[in-house]
């Protein structure tokens, strides 16, 4: 058996984000007697133990923390500082741990902020073999000012990597800028494919369109995104005036931008129009985009993006923008009429192309009905979570054991 250390800001049961939520797929489905991890992260809440198993990681939690911690004790002293603090703190307790565990392998999720630590990690332990993922979901140059304070050792997390696993092929090119000398391995997120194409009766998609007052000849455009500018919920918002008065956007997600794209909304005169939903749980996700008739989300950087695979999955048409890695999935119809189209680009930032875009969907039944089926079918072939954990396993892990 070996054993593997995961660096990661946050983890289960909270703050979980599309990093999170890969590393519990993958895990879950690696048998233990193969692989033993171990993972680091931030604590945040006081309520959470400092060492707890969950799923098949042993986790290790560090940080200063606050009972229940709300949105604006995460970003207010101290725990604001965790984020700094744990590019160092993290490989203390890395080196602390691997004097206990020996660890075979390291594994950073995401450069940012966790490719630090697995860079100091790897200089005092050469030995041990070293795994980046890229997930990021900002823009490389973003992140890269970002990381000015610490850039030697940022460096230095691509270019001591032994494997950089990458999301997308927008993110390997980035790892080959960075300085990394081998091969990205483009392994992308998934979805679990079965949980998001569940057939539901009509009984209980007209209860959730109770729930939600869901009017006669009403239509809802969806998106599920956290509230920060990268997902440009508030261009949609925008998109409004542009659509029928019998559109309405809901809006899946938390987020910092929330009062701010809320006082946008009435400032545009569709605040009756956009509908803040707040954070919906997983199990219920899948039936909200089923009552849903298009999802959206322009965003102006995407890493991949699983909320597309997510609505693709449900079977709904999706709009986005060929920001970064979405371009790996969504193939539209005119800009690549070489392949089966699976949704519409509109351009980053353009509120009126959006709206056309979506108004294009909800009023072709021929375009929406081949795009959804052609999504699903890609979907299903290439993003499932077993076929990727068994990517991970066969050609990201398997292939270090053998050069030990």
């Amino acid at each position: 058996m070996k054993r593997a250390l995961i660096f990661s800001l946050a983890y289960f049961p909270k703050h979980v984000g599309g990093a999170e939520v890969a590393i519990k797929e993958i895990t879950d489905r690696i048998d233990p007697s193969e692989i033993e991890f171990h993972l680091v992260c931030l604590r945040f809440d006081s309520t959470l133990p400092l060492v707890e198993k969950i799923g098949n990681v042993t986790v290790h939690r560090i940080g200063f923390a606050r009972e229940n911690p709300s949105m604006s004790d995460l970003r207010g002293f101290p725990l604001k500082l965790n984020k700094y603090l744990f590019q160092f703190w993290a490989a203390w307790q890395a080196m602390r741990l691997h004097r206990r565990y020996q660890f075979d392998a390291i594994w950073a999720m995401m450069a940012h902020s966790c490719g630090v630590p697995a860079a100091i990690m790897k200089f005092f332990y050469p030995d041990v073999k070293y795994v980046l993922t890229l997930q990021e979901g900002d823009p490389p140059e973003y992140i890269e000012r970002l990381a000015k304070p610490v850039w030697p050792l940022f460096v230095r997390a691509f270019t001591t990597a032994d494997t950089i696993q990458c999301i997308s092929h927008f993110l390997a090119a980035w790892a080959k800028r960075m300085g990394f000398a081998g091969v990205p391995i483009v392994v992308p997120n998934a979805v679990d494919v079965k949980h998001f194409a569940n057939v539901f009766s009509d009984a209980e998609l007209n209860d959730l369109r109770m729930k939600l007052g869901k009017r006669e000849g009403e239509r809802y455009v969806i998106t599920t995104s956290r509230l920060v500018p990268k997902n440009a919920v508030d261009v949609v918002i925008r998109a409004m005036k542009h659509l029928p008065a019998d559109v309405t956007f809901l809006v899946l997600g938390i987020g910092p931008d929330e009062a701010e794209l809320k006082a946008l909304a009435a400032y545009e005169g569709v605040a009756d129009r956009v509908r803040f939903l707040g954070q919906v749980g997983h199990a219920e996700l899948p039936k909200y985009l089923r009552v849903a008739d298009v999802f959206t989300r322009p965003s102006r950087s995407e890493g991949m993006g699983n909320s597309f695979v997510e609505a693709m999955a449900a079977g709904i048409p999706v709009v986005a923008t060929q920001a970064g890695g979405i371009v790996d999935f969504l193939f539209d119809p005119e800009v690549n009429p070489e392949k089966p189209s699976t949704g519409l680009f509109a351009k980053i930032g353009d509120p009126e192309e959006t709206a056309r875009q979506l108004k294009r969907f909800l009023d072709d039944a021929v375009l929406r009905d081949t795009c959804t089926k052609n999504a699903k079918t890609l979907v299903t072939a290439e993003y499932d979570w077993d076929l990727i954990a068994t990517k991970m396993r066969d050609h990201v892990f398997r292939p270090l054991w053998k050069t030990l």
